[in-house]
């Protein structure tokens, strides 16, 4: 599988990762995937309700989910993935990351640091473990 993402929706995943470090920021990927390609059409940003340990872990607010889902519906879209931040970590899923996953989706991981956006990386569940996928 490949992730399509054009660079203005890079830029606004940069921009949402600087502004929330050096807590972990996450949202949604809406898009359509065919053919061994997810096409990234629109990115949401949603909460991160773990007030406990925002700068290590994240928890996507329920209502922003639902409000992603209707805008998906709405542009006939779907919702293809998650993206998040790792502040000071590199852009490889955790173990936290891997219990929370869903086969079928992208999970995009933004590495940033008080320097700004170090690497983007998407990753997809194969059985119970990640394969990486390419992003261009």
């Amino acid at each position: 599988m490949a992730l399509e993402l054009d660079g203005a929706l890079r830029e606004r995943l940069r921009h949402w990762a600087q502004q929330g470090y050096p807590w972990e920021c996450c949202g949604l990927l809406l898009g359509r995937g065919a053919e061994g390609v997810v096409r990234v059409v629109e990115v949401t940003s949603a909460r991160n309700l773990n007030t406990e340990r925002a700068q290590d872990r994240f928890e996507l607010d329920p209502q922003d989910f639902l409000r992603a889902d209707t805008l998906a519906r709405e542009r006939g879209l779907e919702i293809v993935g998650v993206w998040h931040t790792h502040p000071d970590h590199p852009a490889v899923p955790s173990a936290t990351d891997l219990e929370s996953a869903w086969e079928g989706w992208s999970y995009l991981i933004l590495s940033v640091a008080a320097q700004g956006v170090q690497a983007m990386r998407s990753w997809r569940l194969a059985g119970r473990e990640f394969v990486e996928e390419h992003v261009s």
